[in-house]
């Protein structure tokens, strides 16, 4: 079985490959920086967004962080949604669980955001705190493609490509339907 480094995205016109953990860490790395609005300016006549380093020290620096993050997560901020599922999906701030991490990017994912419906494509890929499934993997890659806009796009839409590598044309066919027939729910 080949492991997630080493498979391969292959850009269509051939120059350059990429592998799904560098896309993955990239678009971790793109979430955390649109949930640092979270953490505030990084002082009061900034009107920049902190770095994605400033959101990590911010997330782990006092023991309250998490329970900030869960208190606007519980009130359905869905970028709140998405950080504690990448809590509970990298073990920062939090315990390690995968059940949950997966819980929290579904409530993201359910008011659209991309990150987190890519987050959701890759635990179902991979069978982390849910059933493996290709076809819920698809499903989650193409809605986060069709809600991204610019690079990300291109890079959730790559990570679909890969994932129906490996599944029957009666699967994606499935796996587009469902992806055609989902409607987002409001947070609460």
């Amino acid at each position: 079985m080949t492991n997630e480094s080493q498979l391969q995205v292959r850009p269509k016109d051939g120059d350059s490959s990429l592998s799904l953990s560098k896309v993955r860490s990239g678009l971790i790395a793109r979430g955390l920086s649109d949930a640092a609005s979270l953490a505030g300016p990084s002082s009061p006549e900034s009107t920049r967004r902190p770095d994605v380093t400033r959101l990590e020290r911010w997330l782990s620096s006092k023991h309250d962080r998490p329970a900030l993050v869960r208190q606007l997560a519980d009130e359905g901020h869905a970028v709140a949604q998405f950080v504690l599922g990448f809590m509970y999906h990298e073990g920062q701030g939090v315990p390690q669980d995968y059940a949950e991490a997966a819980r929290w990017y579904r409530k993201a994912a359910d008011q659209e955001n991309a990150h987190a419906r890519f987050n959701l494509g890759v635990m179902y890929r991979g069978g982390q705190g849910v059933p493996q499934d290709y076809v819920q993997a698809h499903v989650w890659f193409d809605l986060a493609a069709s809600g991204a806009r610019g690079d990300g796009q291109k890079e959730y839409a790559d990570a679909r490509d890969l994932v129906g590598q490996k599944m029957s044309s009666q699967q994606i066919a499935e796996a587009l339907r469902l992806a055609a027939e989902w409607k987002p729910k409001p947070s609460r």
